[in-house]
């Protein structure tokens, strides 16, 4: 098990980013190696021929091979200053890396998993290989990514969101036990269980928990221990099962819902596990703003769903009737 120790300062100074980079590696991981975590059909069948097609023309090989199971080098996906990091703030960082830490880092990455690729082994052992390999990534991000970036966001933006309502009404403890099954509050720490012989334990010195919410890190949890990063955890972003579910068959249950309400209506009302507002669902679902007003109206008036004010924001959940129909749709 690990343990973050956390004192008082550390619940001030602890706070929530994004990372273009982080998951552009983590897409990248599980298009290159597919058997172990799977994108869903509709978005595997997508992207596998760019990927496949960037692999045969660019140096992504190189960029790939920077990635061992358990680490990779810190300088392809460096720490997110804030919630507005753009992949162009990340590209940037890449860009910059000193060639001698790009180095190290590389070398501790082919010390743990050698390449034999001569085509590989000449970029990485190249002096342009911090601009190539950012090249790579460059490209890769826009084939494969940017298009879907501004839904994915939105998803990581709104579970910041829930969770900082949960920080606000009741507290870190309550903010942190529903991050990820493997992830709890306990006596003044937060801990995550792996498989690790006795507790490792891990102070935070008083700077505070960098938290990341992710799409393609699901179903697992990451956490970052050493420099450059502070320490961190990566956890599943609320609301991926929208996401995912939208780019794979629907099952009988699903389509019954849909039948019911329309396909619009249906994803909306399953997408409404925790209170959201109308920018907020229109931008993870990748619906128009417009056109998600209309059909929230549309449930509202048949008393599926609250509306509520929050600030300048107006919040819709699922009332006790709309928690029964789609309570209903689920596999028993």
């Amino acid at each position: 098990m690990l343990r973050f120790e956390v004192n008082t300062d550390d619940l001030l100074h602890s706070r929530f980013a994004l990372s273009p980079a982080f998951e552009l590696c983590n897409a990248l991981r599980l298009l290159e190696r597919p058997t172990r975590r799977q994108l869903p059909s509709g978005w595997a069948d997508r992207l596998l021929p760019a990927f496949q097609e960037l692999r045969r023309g660019t140096d992504l090989d190189a960029a790939l091979a920077l990635h061992t199971p358990a680490f990779g080098a810190d300088f392809v996906a460096q720490p997110p200053a804030g919630l507005a990091q753009s992949w162009a703030d990340d590209l940037a960082a890449i860009r910059a890396t000193p060639l001698a830490q790009a180095r190290r880092e590389i070398a501790r990455v082919l010390a743990a998993q050698p390449v034999t690729d001569p085509r590989v082994l000449e970029v990485l052992q190249g002096p342009e290989v911090v601009a190539r390999v950012a090249e790579a990534l460059d490209l890769a991000w826009h084939t494969l990514l940017a298009r879907d970036w501004p839904q994915l966001r939105a998803i990581c933006e709104r579970d910041v969101v829930h969770r900082a309502g949960l920080l606000g009404r009741s507290g870190w403890a309550a903010a942190l036990d529903g991050l990820h099954p493997q992830v709890r509050w306990r006596d003044g720490g937060v801990e995550v269980l792996r498989r690790l012989s006795g507790t490792h334990t891990v102070g935070l010195g008083g700077e505070g928990l960098l938290l990341i919410p992710s799409v393609f890190v699901w179903p697992r949890v990451a956490t970052h221990q050493e420099d450059p990063w502070p320490r961190t955890v990566i956890y599943p972003a609320r609301g991926i099962s929208a996401l995912w579910e939208a780019a794979a068959p629907s099952s009988g249950a699903e389509d019954s819902l849909a039948d019911l309400l329309g396909p619009s209506r249906a994803r909306l009302l399953a997408a409404l596990e925790s209170p959201a507002s109308t920018s907020q669902l229109a931008g993870s679902l990748g619906l128009a703003v417009g056109a998600v007003g209309d059909h929230l109206a549309v449930l509202r008036r048949a008393g599926l769903l609250h509306r509520a004010r929050s600030g300048r924001s107006v919040l819709y959940s699922r009332t006790p009737l709309g928690d029964a129909l789609v309570g209903a749709q689920q596999p028993q």
